[in-house]
């Protein structure tokens, strides 16, 4: 039987507004909303946490665990000895295991609309961005990160800015690399899914989502669909940053489509080889 796939936007929406590209309403648009972001008590708040952690794991192993089915094939009581960075709807393993992340990184903002019910209570750690100031709260375990599109760059310190990088694992690891980490490693980055459509369309979720570790994460409500190509582009610069500053990003996925970034088992990047 052929898979329904769930409703998408009309292709013709993606022609809808102006034809041209007017670099200047882009500019004003980005210094307008970084100049409403710097005048609110939030970001000076949260820019204080962020300048407090840089650098504050150096020389550390950090793992930062995406949302993809291969999840569910990983021991997590290998992994509280480390420094983890858990993804979005991470908590939805919370259930399942005693197990919990150091941190969690949410940047989209229907991940965090539908998610703020638990960010709002959780003692976790929080990294969101600045899009989610008012959904989520202010309190000492959250900060809040201001995105830009137009510097699309990997940011070494990001108590400024970061670009996001079509993926919230991107950001993971900006921020990984500015906390000091010098051994990071992806873990359930499958890097595949089975909606295919073009990247950054908004659907509507089926009643089973298979693309994730967990069959509620989208099931039944608006996600925008990654853009896989998008995401290899900002992996392949991550790993040049890390690589001219001696440090190692590695794919500790189990299975998976990633081969952007170098390959290593769970077990040998915990171990040291």
């Amino acid at each position: 039987m052929q898979k329904q796939l769930p409703p998408v936007l009309p292709i013709a929406s993606l022609l809808q507004g102006e034809a041209t590209v007017n670099p200047y309403r882009i500019g004003c648009h980005e210094m307008l909303s970084r100049l409403r972001w710097d005048l609110s008590l939030e970001s000076w708040r949260s820019r204080k946490k962020l300048r407090a952690l840089k650098d504050s794991h150096g020389g550390e192993k950090a793992i930062i665990l995406c949302n993809g089915p291969s999840l569910n094939r990983v021991d997590l009581d290998l992994l509280r000895s480390t420094y983890c960075f858990g993804l979005n709807k991470i908590h939805l393993l919370f259930q399942r295991t005693s197990f919990r992340p150091s941190s969690i990184v949410a940047v989209n903002p229907f991940v965090i609309q539908q998610t703020a019910g638990f960010y709002n209570e959780t003692e976790i750690p929080l990294f969101l961005s600045s899009v989610g100031v008012g959904t989520v709260r202010g309190a000492i375990n959250r900060i809040f990160i201001h995105p830009t599109a137009l510097h699309r760059r990997f940011a070494r310190d990001c108590s400024i800015s970061f670009y996001e990088g079509h993926t919230v694992t991107y950001a993971a690891i900006q921020l990984a690399y500015h906390m000091g980490f010098s051994d990071v490693a992806l873990i359930g980055c499958d890097h595949y899914f089975e909606t295919r459509r073009p990247g950054g369309l908004v659907v509507q979720g089926s009643d089973k989502d298979r693309n994730h570790f967990d069959p509620n994460y989208f099931a039944n409500v608006p996600w925008q669909l990654p853009d896989l190509l998008a995401s290899e582009v900002s992996y392949r610069m991550a790993d040049n940053i890390f690589t001219a500053s001696g440090r190692r990003l590695v794919n500790a996925t189990d299975g998976g489509e990633l081969e952007i970034l170098p390959r290593m088992t769970l077990g040998s990047f915990l171990c040291g080889r």
